[in-house]
């Protein structure tokens, strides 16, 4: 049993419709109705009763409505116990240029509103060079992509990403630009101009192993370790890409810019997995943005903020 799943099933019964509390909570009413579903099954009993204009509670559903109340008070009272005892320290973690794109800025104010005591280090690098330096112990915390995990580190998976073949519109001649399928499959990359990262990265493995599947050898003309050159490359029409959406996050016109075609082999994704010390090296800094991280993430992709992310593990 889970505290949402609490908060979900209160909110139903105050406002006696499964639709507007879906409403009011920013949910799809089928996330709502599942949610509740679970819940019930869970105790073995039923707890609303479904109605033709809406919800009511059951006699075990209306007891667990006041309980529900009391252990929600109680969460709130032991958040803000939590927040006045003011945690306070330094956190380092390390994200991918894709990655900090899009959770950078909503995971600095997360940090800033929950723990506006507790100083944090961000370093923008690539997978490779973040998982050198988690093991050589110079962050606490790194997003990771498809990497060896060392045996030490505390790992969670976070989420799954589609790639997009990524090209410039401006290189495309306007009529191949109206016709450019919007989903393309591996094998048909055979004679596409490439510009990627080296092998030493998370996201070059995944690709090499993609190709390798479909028995093709790809067309690499430039290997730049630099998400803003290898886009600036793209932007110039010197070749195409093969990055998470996350690649275009920070161009406020990337849909004028850039044509994103998706890759439809069920392989080929990408996953991001938080990587940190294990627990009983990290700091209470450093657990607190442990969960703050995954909270965040989870936050992105529900409101439909990181295009072509699926959460991973049991909110997957």
């Amino acid at each position: 049993m889970e505290l949402r799943q609490l908060q979900y099933f209160v909110r139903v019964v105050e406002l006696g419709s499964m639709s507007r509390a879906a409403l009011d909570l920013d949910m799809v009413q089928s996330a709502m109705s599942q949610q509740i579903s679970r819940l019930e099954s869970e105790l073995a009993t039923r707890l609303l009763r479904r109605t033709t204009r809406g919800v009511t509670p059951t006699e075990a559903g209306l007891a667990f409505f006041r309980e529900a109340q009391l252990a929600l008070r109680h969460a709130e009272q032991a958040k803000r116990a939590a927040h006045h005892a003011r945690l306070s320290g330094t956190v380092s973690v390390g994200l991918a240029p894709t990655t900090a794109s899009v959770m950078g800025v909503p995971l600095m104010r997360a940090m800033r509103e929950r723990y506006p005591d507790v100083r944090l280090h961000m370093v923008e690098s690539l997978s490779g060079h973040l998982s050198a330096m988690l093991n050589a112990r110079q962050l606490d915390l790194a997003v990771l992509f498809d990497t060896v995990v060392a045996r030490r580190w505390s790992v969670t998976p976070l989420l799954e990403e589609t790639l997009f073949l990524i090209r410039s519109r401006r290189a495309l001649p306007a009529e191949a630009d109206a016709e450019a399928p919007p989903r393309l499959r591996m094998a048909q990359l055979r004679d596409v101009p490439l510009i990627m990262p080296t092998g030493l990265h998370g996201l070059r493995s995944t690709l090499d192993a993609a190709f390798a599947r479909v028995k093709i050898v790809p067309q690499v003309v430039q290997e730049v370790d630099s998400l803003a050159m290898l886009m600036d490359a793209v932007d110039l029409g010197f070749g195409a890409t093969l990055q998470p959406w996350a690649a275009v996050g920070r161009y406020a016109d990337a849909q004028a810019r850039f044509h994103l075609a998706e890759i439809a082999d069920p392989k080929v994704r990408r996953q991001n997995v938080l990587c940190s010390l294990s627990d009983d090296e990290l700091s209470p800094a450093a657990l607190a943005m442990r969960v703050v991280l995954a909270d965040c993430a989870r936050e992105l992709v529900r409101s439909g903020a990181w295009r072509g992310a699926r959460l991973l593990g049991p909110d997957g």
